[in-house]
């Protein structure tokens, strides 16, 4: 079977230099490998996403000179897969509902210079939701209070064991080759919340398995994710890609480019005159 490359971007802003960057190469590897090119929309927030970013998603991407297969996949649409999946894991015995706001657990861990954070910077929950009887969280969601469904993230560890990954680009400090997972880095991560099936880490290995999703070529700010999506698929019975990690375009202060940087976006790069072939080199694949 040919490899199979995607590129997933969220139309909650317009594409920039860096977005530029990964669709580009994954593009590259698909045509040098024989494989195919697909194109996803990685539309759940009904907050930030909007139509007019989603068509200039298409836009700029046919503006690079790219082509990709159709239908495209909008997550939007697929929203019974994510219950589906986040049903089997509930099965499992791995999801509880936590009733604490982000603001909450902001506080909490300001009151403790060594609280555990996330990849991302972000602090860890704490796990008081798994002790909530199972009689006061259904009053509670009966109430309508707002809650979040989150992983047990040791008793599915406990359910898995260790876990890796191939690695085919370099990971922030270096990492190539066969790596170790640390699923627990991410402590008990949200799933879904009531307003939303899933979140973006089930979202992307649910639809990666959907449409047979071989290579994951995608920026080194999402290495360490990878570890949580080798432990979801695991649970959900997916199979594993293989993982590539590239290098990120940085602004001027070396900093991760932003969808509001209106200097970087490739729509007001095009308009100042900019061709592809600029693109391409301004991004280093040339």
């Amino acid at each position: 079977m040919p490899p199979v490359f995607r590129f997933a971007p969220s139309p909650n802003g317009y594409l920039h230099l860096g977005h530029a960057l990964s669709a580009m190469l994954n593009a590259d590897l698909a045509a040098a490998t024989g494989g195919r090119f697909l194109l996803r929309i990685d539309d759940l927030d009904p907050a930030r996403c909007r139509s007019e970013y989603e068509a200039a998603i298409y836009e700029d991407l046919a503006w690079l000179g790219l082509q990709w297969e159709r239908p495209v996949r909008r997550q939007s649409d697929h929203g019974d897969a994510y219950r589906t999946a986040l049903a089997q894991l509930t099965a499992l015995g791995l999801v509880y509902p936590s009733f604490e706001s982000r603001a909450e657990i902001a506080r909490l861990a300001a009151a403790h210079r060594s609280w555990p954070r996330d990849p991302d910077g972000a602090p860890l929950y704490p796990g008081s939701g798994k002790s909530v009887p199972e009689a006061e969280r259904m009053r509670r969601i009966r109430a309508g209070q707002p809650y979040t469904l989150r992983l047990d993230m040791r008793a599915a560890q406990a359910r898995i064991g260790a876990l890796t990954w191939e690695e085919a680009g370099r990971g922030p400090a270096g990492e190539t080759g066969i790596v170790a997972a640390d699923p627990a880095a991410w402590g008990d991560v949200i799933l879904a919340r009531k307003d939303a099936p899933a979140s973006y880490h089930l979202a992307v290995v649910v639809d990666d398995a959907a449409q047979g999703v071989t290579e994951v070529v995608r920026g080194q700010d999402l290495f360490y994710a990878t570890s949580l999506h080798r432990l979801l698929q695991a649970l959900l019975g997916l199979p594993a890609p293989r993982y590539r990690h590239h290098r990120l375009v940085l602004d001027a202060d070396g900093r991760k480019l932003s969808k509001s940087n209106a200097a970087t976006a490739l729509r007001e790069l095009r308009a100042r005159g900019a061709s592809p072939a600029d693109i391409r080199r301004r991004v280093g694949l040339d």
